[in-house]
């Protein structure tokens, strides 16, 4: 392994463009973190050739090399882009670290500060909330089988909310560490996969249960937006609010959201006129 350390340094100590090199030993093969490989290198550069990924073997032993821009790390750890993204900053040797880039950015994920907080709820409920409702689509269709993956799908991000909520991170195997810090959601899921009642009669108790119990959290859940939409007196376009720095880099359905917040009565909608035309109205939303 030293040897392998020594080989990942030499090759970027002297590249102006890398900003830092962290690298994942696996001893055990069939870890999901390790996707096939012995060894998962991490570099994030700031150049326009930072977005790879290489495979090769050296000394015997089979790495992964993942090059990126700390964009697309950071991008990855707001929306989910790769779960294990989270799990390499916070378990990665750091061999490298100009600026002390991997080092901040660990410490930040270690904090969970209240931003990053709200910015992965948002993300999650949004997940959840279209999942949520077209399993009700489905159900409603009596397509059952669409149904059921649908709300599972729904389940999975309440369980990451659940666990955001505790001020940890989610896990790639949410299940077992939602078991732990939630039983709660956790009974839902052995509901919805063991229990003994028709799949129809399944589907329609996790539906219920998550109309009751998650759509509750929407204004915890979508406090980033609705602060946003307190900052100032006028009313938000659609188109604003999707350029607003803070929601920009969110992956959002700011859509459904909003209209979803409408109907709970947690914001309104405002409809103004259209330059000349008596006939066109732009909808805008304030609290």
């Amino acid at each position: 392994m030293e040897s392998i350390r020594q080989y990942v340094k030499e090759r970027y100590r002297h590249d102006p463009g890398t900003i830092g090199v962290s690298v994942i030993s696996n001893l055990a093969p069939f870890n999901p973190v390790a996707e096939g490989f012995d060894v998962l290198v991490l570099v994030v550069a700031d150049s326009a050739a930072a977005d790879f990924t290489t495979h090769y073997i050296k000394d015997g032993t089979r790495i992964q090399e993942c090059c990126l821009h700390p964009g697309k790390l950071e991008q990855w750890i707001l929306n989910g882009g790769n779960r294990n993204a989270i799990h390499w900053i916070l378990q990665g040797e750091i061999l490298m670290d100009r600026n002390l880039y991997l080092e901040g950015l660990r410490h930040k994920l270690l904090e969970f500060p209240p931003e990053l907080r709200s910015k992965k709820l948002i993300v999650e409920f949004d997940q959840f909330l279209r999942s949520f409702l077209q399993s009700k689509q489905y159900l409603q269709d009596g397509h059952l089988l669409d149904a059921y993956s649908n709300i599972l799908d729904a389940l999975r991000h309440w369980a990451r909310i659940a666990i955001i909520e505790e001020g940890l991170h989610p896990e790639t195997l949410v299940w077992a560490q939602v078991r732990k810090s939630n039983p709660g959601v956790y009974k839902f899921y052995e509901e919805l996969t063991s229990n003994h009642e028709s799949l129809e009669k399944r589907i329609q108790l996790v539906v219920l249960a998550c109309e009751f119990s998650v759509m509750s959290k929407m204004e915890c859940c979508c406090s980033i937006l609705l602060d946003v939409l307190r900052s100032r007196e006028e009313p938000w376009s659609l188109q604003e609010l999707m350029a607003f720095p803070q929601l920009s880099e969110l992956q959002l359905d700011l859509s459904l959201l909003l209209g979803k917040l409408v109907r709970k009565s947690l914001i309104r909608e405002v409809v103004e006129a259209e330059g000349d035309d008596a006939f066109l109205h732009r909808l805008k939303y304030t609290v």
